[in-house]
């Protein structure tokens, strides 16, 4: 039977009000599932210490910090990056952005949840192999501004996917794929995200996924370059696996 105007006004308030809480849960699902990647971390920091690799990571007399080589610097590489993730989500959350709505607030405190997760993964998997904790600029960034604040996470998200996913075939270790293929998915869904609240159906655009409906991958080199505009701490890569 067709259905009266009222209650297609019903059905489509409840629809809106589904679609806001599903963004919260499917984020909310990442965070429970990158938690238990912690608790599990713990239980196999043995076994990632055991990890073969040439070199320890070190810091220069000039302040220089060295990822190290093997599967110990491309974790150690991937630690840089939750460490810059997880301090910008930080900040953002310590100063919202003017006019910030509940839902937008409720979201990026739910990313900026699971990058600690995956920071805090890194540090304690890595154990006395890990890098120090690093310093950030963020002089380019406008905390009160929406626009910038979205533009500048969506080019952290859309950075950590490409990183994750070039540096996939540099890791030695198949547990170690494993983890880092889980961290990946919860970074793209942060990117689809992000860029569904700056435009509506942007989260898989031409700009990160190609005509293969492939996403894009960046090596370590090319990442860091463009991290490196907002952290301080002069990074060495030199050792890293290549391809």
């Amino acid at each position: 039977m067709p259905k009266s105007l009222s209650e297609t006004n019903q059905m489509e308030a409840s629809e809106t009000k589904i679609s806001q809480l599903s963004r919260r849960k499917f984020l909310g699902y990442a965070s429970a599932a990158t938690g238990l990647m912690v608790v599990a971390s713990a239980c196999n920091k043995e076994q990632v210490m055991n990890t073969t690799s040439t070199q320890n990571t070190n810091v220069t007399a000039d302040g220089t910090v060295d990822l190290g080589t093997g599967d110990i610097g491309i974790l150690n590489y991937a630690y840089a990056l939750e460490q810059l993730e997880a301090a910008f989500y930080t900040m953002v959350i310590s100063k919202p952005y003017s006019n910030i709505s509940p839902m937008e607030l409720a979201m990026l405190t739910d990313v900026r949840d699971h990058e600690i997760s995956h920071r805090e993964f890194f540090k304690n998997a890595l154990g006395g192999m890990a890098i120090p904790a690093l310093d950030f600029d963020w002089s380019t960034i406008t905390f009160t501004s929406r626009d910038s604040v979205l533009g500048t996470a969506k080019a952290f998200e859309d950075l950590g996917v490409s990183a994750y996913n070039g540096a996939g075939r540099l890791i030695k270790s198949a547990d170690y794929l494993v983890l880092a293929g889980k961290i990946v998915s919860v970074e793209a869904r942060h990117a689809a995200a992000i860029r569904d609240l700056i435009a509506n159906g942007t989260f898989a655009d031409d700009t990160t996924v190609d005509a293969m409906g492939l996403d894009m991958a960046r090596k370590p080199l090319e990442v860091l370059a463009i991290a490196g505009a907002y952290i301080k701490t002069k990074i060495d890569p030199s050792h890293l696996p290549t391809y």
